[in-house]
């Protein structure tokens, strides 16, 4: 039975601002703690893409807007983890050094530890705590469109993928199945050539599914400003598709399946026996 610490003055401070104190409770639910607060209905937002595309500095200016506006950001910004001391290398967090210069802005990096079960877990709470504390919008940021990708930005209620004017990284977005959960797909630097040719080859690939003809395709550049505006406009006011809430569910509960999996003490020793031929898979699964 999992115990749930209580930690009503941390958690208070936290409320009230301390921004430390909202630290290290992250910390606290990053290594394992079970922290005692109410679940919520924060306005999250996934950001995916592929590297290069400017994802980060297009947060960035958005944060800028939304501040404008009165609300209160927190982003978790999932680094690659370093090989050797397994930390977040931070980069997302310098990109964003323009954006966090304020009291309305609160930016963690988080390591995803080279474990695809290992941090998922824990982003349910941390965003309980972030929106506890009253942060109004939070965003969740990760490198690329695979897999892995999929699971963490499932984590929230609506997703923005974003890529450069290079359809290629689009052809491995579809191949990883980011884009049935995507509710934006934003084609960034779109100063550069070729945007227009990516934007409306996206939309010509949206055409032919029925499920994606809600997903909003639009332009964007970080450099000079343009379609900001337009693109937060789209955000606060999109209708989440029911239909891709079941596809996040799915990819949370395979997370957790993930995680109870990598994390069972027995693994090792059921690794061996199957290397041995002591047992089959199906005999694995079971004593799993």
């Amino acid at each position: 039975m999992e115990m749930v610490l209580s930690f009503e003055k941390n958690i208070s401070l936290a409320k009230q601002g301390n921004r430390r104190e909202l630290a290290r409770l992250l910390t606290l639910i990053e290594s394992g703690e079970k922290l005692n607060i109410e679940e919520s209905k924060s306005w999250v937002l996934g950001v995916t893409g592929p590297p290069g595309v400017g994802k980060s500095t297009l947060i960035g200016v958005m944060i800028e807007e939304w501040v404008r506006r009165g609300e209160k950001i927190a982003v978790l910004a999932i680094d690659p983890s370093s090989p050797k001391s397994g930390g977040a290398l931070l980069g997302d967090r310098m990109r964003m050094a323009s954006a966090d210069n304020g009291e309305s802005v609160f930016i963690r990096s988080l390591a995803t530890r080279n474990h695809p079960g290992g941090l998922m877990p824990f982003l349910d709470s941390m965003i309980d705590l972030l929106s506890y504390c009253g942060w109004t919008k939070i965003i969740i940021e990760t490198v690329g469109s695979g897999q892995s990708e999929i699971r963490i930005v499932a984590f929230a209620n609506r997703i923005m993928l974003v890529d450069g004017p290079d359809r290629g990284d689009i052809i491995q977005a579809e191949k990883a199945g980011i884009i049935e959960l995507a509710d934006a797909i934003v084609i960034n630097k779109s100063d550069l050539p070729n945007a227009d040719n990516a934007t409306n080859s996206i939309r010509k690939s949206l055409e032919y599914s029925n499920k994606n003809n809600d997903t909003v395709v639009m332009q964007t550049s970080s450099i000079n400003n343009d379609g900001i505006t337009e693109l937060i406009e789209e955000l606060d006011n999109l209708r989440v598709n029911k239909e891709r809430n079941i596809l996040r569910i799915k990819e949370r509960l395979i997370s957790a399946w993930d995680h109870k999996l990598l994390s069972n003490p027995s693994l090792d020793e059921i690794l061996l026996d199957l290397q041995s031929g002591a047992i089959n898979l199906d005999e694995a699964l079971e004593n799993i």
